[in-house]
């Protein structure tokens, strides 16, 4: 697998090196696990009589004649080509600032060119097509992923890979996959499935092998969970025994009733702990689905039990709600709105007789003393439940007996700073992990992110919730209608957000934005009305401040930035305004408008697309009405966050599964989540299959070492 690319004669060779080595092909696995993204049949490929002017195609054409034209005059130097397709009718290519072309493109040469048609003069032309040179010989064409920077074709990665096969063909290429298992599956040889991708004219043997390759690939993901997993469970945790009488007192307690959603995770959940190997959940769900209670339920098992259970939340506004709702809930009622701010600030933790157990919060601003009371506590055991932030993974904080770690919004912290929390009981015993997230996760994600991760759905909200309605605002009238709206609730009573926009990653142009909305705002359209400002330059105290006055109804909006994504719960808020929609993304979006319709009044949410910078008074140029945003119109259709999700994963691709990026290419090459969903889950049960019934089989052992690297398989593991 790691034979080193020496394919061709040795002057090409040195040709093709640099733009081999800029695309990390360096072996001959790289270069055959480098696949065709599409295929060009050139009996059925479009014509040029065929075009639509301004839609964006793709055809198979040859050079008839290149002219260079010198810039002159302040113009772009240019090169003009003229291509002729399979009928002879022809088309002009114009590349500016392209001089190189005249080199590249002699007459005679076959190539597809991508781009759009227009007319001009009459004539049919393409500005600055995508060119990819193809070879005369086969009927069927691979197109490969390429990049200008490497200089390479289709028609260069053909030959290589013609070249690989030939030379891998009297020594034969390693399957690795048990055969009974490709029998079962009825999935083709490595051999075939190779061959076939690259080199096949019949879509169905194309087809058939990208099976056996996607099949591939998500095993290798897959044995690198298990194996990771496996290891967890050999070390034994804390055992925990479940005090049947303490949870159904907790459960009268309550001034509401579990919904089924909520009774099913919560037993997953303690069915995990009563085991003697480390749980791994991820419990995930809308905005107010009753992720905390069900939490509290296993912290308090944890604590009952002699142990003692962590909640590490990634902002201080968020775990200071969290201490405040558990506060509420063990004290037998729910917190509603912000509510134990000033004792979370102070740093005095709950003590409470009722439940035996002391519960304390330890931020980035806990006062000095506050902070080493609670570390004194954690590392004697005299405090046995706690939330915090990042101040629970700092030097010098350590727990006594840490029999459960439930880290919150897992995504927004960082891979390390997730594992830390799990290493920092003095008793070696790792502690039973629930990690949470409000964010609807697809199932194909789950299986594949979270593949070692046992997983517990709350799809189910609670009675009485009002819900939301949401609307997408194009144009400057529709803005108009919004802030009357907004006028009107306040003056039944009720209160307001106005989140700014996003504006590249500064949180100085964020911070500047939110400011001058809210003097535009204030001097304007809400004239008169009391306006808060919350922001992340907002000063600790300041920004208690703002959200007791915002709490206690003393402010009638608060304009904000996205730091009240999570963490601000009040439920008299009935309208909340997105100034430039369409710069957040889907899951952002959901997670805002879930911050309004809490309480008993429906909620209005309303995405105002535009430019946030000009225009309006308050740096907004709403978009025409004609010109839609997938996002922002699958919010207006959908309020099921899990529905929602699956969209997003469409829309946005699946990212990377292997390293910190999120969002783009995927690392993936071949599999799709999307579309492979059936594939994923075959993947996965082979892959427990071969680790519990271990040891692996050494060539299997040998490629999963060999493909996925020690530092990707680590970061699966504690993603």
């Amino acid at each position: 697998m790691g034979l080193r690319l020496s394919l061709l004669g040795t002057t090409r060779q040195r040709r093709l090196a640099p733009g081999l080595e800029s695309l990390g092909l360096g072996s001959v696995w790289d270069l055959l696990t480098w696949y065709p993204r599409r295929y060009l049949d050139r009996e059925k490929v479009t014509t040029i009589s065929e075009l639509v002017a301004g839609r964006e195609s793709m055809i198979l054409v040859t050079v008839s004649s290149v002219r260079s034209v010198p810039g002159m005059k302040g113009r772009k130097a240019r090169v003009e080509v003229k291509v002729l397709d399979a009928e002879g009718v022809s088309l002009q290519c114009v590349f500016f600032n392209q001089t190189w072309r005249e080199r590249q493109l002699r007459a005679g040469t076959d190539m597809t060119i991508s781009g759009k048609m227009e007319f001009f003069r009459r004539q049919r032309q393409m500005v600055n097509p995508v060119v990819d040179l193809v070879g005369r010989s086969q009927a069927s064409i691979p197109i490969y992923p390429q990049s200008a920077r490497s200089g390479l074709t289709s028609e260069d990665f053909a030959l290589m890979v013609d070249e690989a096969l030939r030379r891998c063909s009297t020594r034969g290429i390693a399957d690795p996959v048990p055969r009974q298992t490709l029998d079962r599956l009825s999935l083709c040889s490595r051999w075939d499935a190779f061959v076939n991708i690259h080199t096949s004219h019949d879509v169905q043997e194309r087809e058939r092998a990208r099976k056996r390759l996607v099949f591939d690939e998500l095993l290798r993901m897959q044995l690198a969970l298990a194996v990771r997993r496996e290891e967890a469970r050999s070390l034994g945790s804390v055992q925990h025994s479940i005090p049947k009488g303490l949870l159904v007192q907790f459960r009268v307690s309550l001034p509401f009733e579990f919904t089924k959603a909520q009774e099913k995770a919560t037993g997953e959940i303690l069915g995990d702990m009563a085991r003697n190997e480390p749980m791994q959940r991820l419990l995930h769900g809308e905005v107010g689905s009753g992720k905390t209670v069900v939490a509290l339920a296993a912290m308090l098992v944890a604590a009952g039990g002699g142990h003692q259970a962590a909640l590490m939340a990634p902002t201080e506004v968020l775990a200071e709600q969290h201490f405040a709702n558990l506060t509420d809930l063990l004290s037998g009622g729910l917190a509603r709105g912000f509510g134990g701010g000033a004792q979370a600030a102070g740093g005095r933790g709950l003590q409470t007789a009722r439940w035996g157990v002391n519960l304390d919060l330890l931020t980035g601003r806990s006062r000095p003393e506050a902070r080493r009371r609670v570390i004194s506590g954690l590392a004697s055991g005299e405090v046995d439940m706690v939330v915090g932030t990042h101040a629970l993974i700092a030097e010098g904080v350590e727990f006594r007996s840490l029999g459960l770690a439930v880290i919150d919004e897992q995504h927004r912290f960082g891979v390390e700073q997730r594992a830390a929390l799990r290493s920092k009981s003095a008793s070696g015993a790792p502690p039973d992990v629930l990690v949470m997230t409000a964010t609807p996760i697809p199932r194909t994600t789950a299986m594949t992110v979270y593949g070692d991760l046992d997983v517990s759905r709350l799809d189910e909200m609670p009675k009485g919730r009002p819900g939301v309605t949401t609307k997408a605002i194009w144009t400057l009238n529709e803005v108009g209608e919004v802030w009357e709206h907004l006028r009107r609730e306040v003056e039944a009573g009720r209160q307001a957000y106005v989140v700014c926009p996003v504006i590249s990653e500064s949180d100085t142009l964020e911070t500047a934005a939110a400011e001058k909305v809210h003097a535009a705002l204030e001097g304007d359209q809400l004239s008169g009305l009391r306006l808060g400002l919350l922001h992340g330059r907002v000063r600790a105290a300041e920004r208690e401040r703002v959200m007791r006055e915002f709490r206690e109804g003393r402010l009638a909006v608060m304009v904000a930035t996205t730091m009240i994504e999570v963490g601000v719960d009040v439920p008299n808020a009935t309208v909340m305004v997105i100034l430039g929609a369409d710069r957040f993304g889907i899951a952002q979006l959901h997670q805002l408008r879930g911050r309004v319709g809490r309480g008993d009044h429906r909620g209005c949410c309303y995405l105002v697309s535009g430019d946030p910078v000009t225009g309006l008074g308050l740096g907004l140029v709403p978009l025409d009405s004609s010109t839609g945003n997938p996002r922002i119109e699958a919010l207006v259709q959908h309020s099921d966050g899990f529905e929602l999700a699956e969209i997003d994963l469409e829309l946005r691709g699946e990212g990377t599964l292997m390293s910190e990026r999120q969002t783009g290419s995927s690392d993936l090459r071949l599999a799709s989540l999307r579309r492979d969903f059936e594939w994923v889950k075959h993947a996965r049960d082979v892959a427990q299959d071969l680790v519990r019934n271990g040891p692996l089989p050494d060539a299997l052992r040998d490629e999963l070492d060999a493909c996925v690297s020690a530092g990707e398989a680590e970061f699966l593991e504690k993603a």
